[in-house]
């Protein structure tokens, strides 16, 4: 497709569909079946700019993206007010939610999502249902309530820092795009300061991500972070990870009380 003078090779990542591609004149970055909103998405600033689309003759749609130098972020660097902002952007991209919507993405159901957890505590082989799963069970069902007719925005869903490249321009870009979602901002934000800024500090950074009026959030942020913390235990469980289905157990006891503290303030 891309001629004889062009060097491909694999970019990693669990699915194997992304390379680079390299010529004497030319670097890009390809990925083959890539989110159909990536124009939107590059048009806004927020993925490297995109190069050109080709459907091969199987059907499969390649994409072809600036090949940036630059680095990806690491943990301490999501501290950043960039990633507040570039996030908050997203979140508040009317654009970005009207084509999810007209791809035919649903919004994210919290009930189903709390009873597929339940289904899976009751297939699951515990013989008694921990006492941490069962509080966060708890915690979810009693707060159900504050999480319908919430605000939907389009949900990055993978806020792993390895997802956020800075060029050394000094442009800020959220790549891997595949699993987004539409949802309660709650999703993206529980993980994120959940996993990278210090408590004290979430004040500071929803600020310059552009809330100021916190209302229930941080209760449906612990809804969400609960629902994670529970759906990665019973996954590693049932991938006889049983260490990893161990160390989720001991980190949902503290979730949990202090989500309790949340839901009272």
């Amino acid at each position: 497709m891309l001629g004889e003078e062009w060097t491909i090779v694999s970019a990693g990542g669990s699915t194997g569909e992304a390379y680079y591609a390299k010529s004497a004149q030319k670097r890009l970055f390809l990925k083959r079946n890539s989110s159909p909103f990536l124009a939107v998405l590059s048009a806004q600033g927020i993925v490297p700019k995109l190069v050109w689309t080709k459907r091969l003759e199987n059907g499969d749609v390649i994409t072809a993206q600036e090949w940036l130098d630059g680095k990806e972020l690491n943990p301490e660097e999501m501290q950043h007010p960039m990633v507040a902002n570039l996030l908050g952007k997203i979140h508040h991209s009317a654009e970005l939610l009207d084509l999810l919507t007209r791809m035919g993405k649903k919004p994210m159901d919290p009930s189903f999502l709390f009873q597929n957890l339940k289904r899976l505590a009751v297939e699951s082989n515990d013989v008694v249902v921990p006492v941490a799963i069962h509080q966060g069970l708890k915690f979810m069902e009693n707060h159900l309530p504050i999480l319908t007719g919430v605000k939907q925005v389009v949900c990055h869903c993978d806020l792993n820092h390895n997802n956020w490249l800075v060029s050394n321009c000094g442009q800020l870009y959220l790549i891997d795009w595949d699993n987004a979602q539409i949802g309660d901002a709650a999703l993206d934000l529980g993980m994120l300061l959940n996993w990278y800024i210090p408590e004290q500090d979430w004040d500071n950074w929803l600020e310059m991500y552009g809330i100021q009026n916190h209302d229930n959030l941080y209760t449906r942020m612990h809804w969400y972070m609960i629902y994670d913390l529970i759906s990665t235990y019973y996954t590693n469980q049932l991938s006889g990870k049983f260490v990893e289905a161990t160390k989720d157990l001991k980190e949902l006891y503290p979730l949990v009380e202090r989500a309790k503290l949340y839901s009272k303030s």
